[in-house]
């Protein structure tokens, strides 16, 4: 756990702990939230579908979604990726099923990006689907783009849209949120990837947190899904905040590379010393089953059982 004056950030799933996701719990004597409630593994990487050990860390993130869920006065959700909200479907790749949806969302207040603006053709399908499962189950569902909310002596800010990635990217737009109590503040900036984007970051180099919760450039991708220069921007914006943050907690795309670290460094003249993982927050060892998962089917292949089983789901 992170405290930061009094307010409290607990990390509930991510890669460094064997799953995609950037679930986060934040506390504030006013209000409990459960930021970005989702969790998923890669159907394929390496040409392999997941490891039996990514299905049980799925199945282990899942349940702690629910719990904190259980605890939580709002969820938020900062766009419509399957590793960012829960699903109304049944899914090996989500550990969802048609209840997931249910014990995530009901009688909750949710914080949401508007399916109506600023969204691509399958987020918003998404975004519909979730609409109409939760719009009875949810106390109050509300639309968040660019808006404040007063909540005691804290206030709840979101963002405008930005990209996620790199201007004009075809994966759309997400919402960061900065949560301030008093002179503490964390800002949560899912999928922005570095970020790439210079205006993303002029926004979060003006909100100027103690705590920045930051997804990270999919160094994985460079020269083969994501320009090489767009990697290179997302590096280069990592070096600069962590120049203005008391601690960067930095996650999701960029650590499904086994060498992110070293890829970080090249753009640090120091070491990384106010830069943390999930795991690292929660005293655990670094788990990167994504990245590993080449060397996992090596060292602990599955059973033949276990691979005609996912292969008669991806059919």
């Amino acid at each position: 756990m992170i405290s930061i004056g009094k307010i409290k950030v607990i990390p509930i799933a991510d890669e460094s702990l064997g799953v995609r996701s950037m679930a986060t719990f934040v506390e504030t004597p006013d209000v409990k939230i459960l930021m970005d409630a989702g969790v998923a593994l890669a159907p394929i990487r390496y040409g392999k579908p997941p490891h039996p050990r990514e299905f049980k860390a799925l199945e282990e993130a899942r349940k702690r979604i629910e719990r904190y869920a259980d605890r939580a006065d709002i969820i938020t959700i900062s766009h419509y990726h399957l590793d960012h909200y829960t699903p109304p479907f049944k899914s090996i790749y989500t550990a969802t099923d048609q209840d997931s949806v249910t014990r995530v969302y009901q009688d909750k207040i949710v914080l949401a990006k508007s399916f109506e603006m600023n969204i691509n053709v399958r987020q918003m399908l998404r975004a519909k689907a979730l609409y109409r499962s939760i719009k009875e189950k949810a106390r109050k569902l509300v639309y968040v783009d660019g808006l404040s909310i007063d909540l005691g002596n804290t206030l709840v800010k979101f963002s405008k849209v930005y990209p996620h990635g790199p201007e004009g990217t075809r994966l759309g737009w997400v919402l960061m949120t900065t949560i301030i109590n008093e002179n503490a503040s964390v800002l949560f900036a899912p999928d922005v990837q570095g970020p790439m984007s210079r205006n993303a970051l002029k926004y979060i180099l003006t909100e100027h947190p103690d705590v920045l919760i930051l997804g990270g450039p999919p160094t994985y991708l460079s020269g083969v899904k994501v320009a090489k220069e767009s990697v290179e921007e997302g590096l280069k914006s990592i070096a600069l905040l962590s120049k203005v943050c008391k601690t960067l907690v930095l996650e999701h795309h960029l650590l499904r590379d086994i060498h992110w670290k070293e890829k970080v460094l090249r753009y640090l003249k120091g070491a990384m010393d106010n830069i943390v993982t999930a795991s690292q927050i929660l005293g655990r060892s670094e788990t990167l089953l994504e990245a590993y998962r080449a060397q996992l089917y090596e060292k602990e292949p599955p059973d033949e059982e276990f691979l005609s089983r996912v292969k008669r789901y991806r059919r």
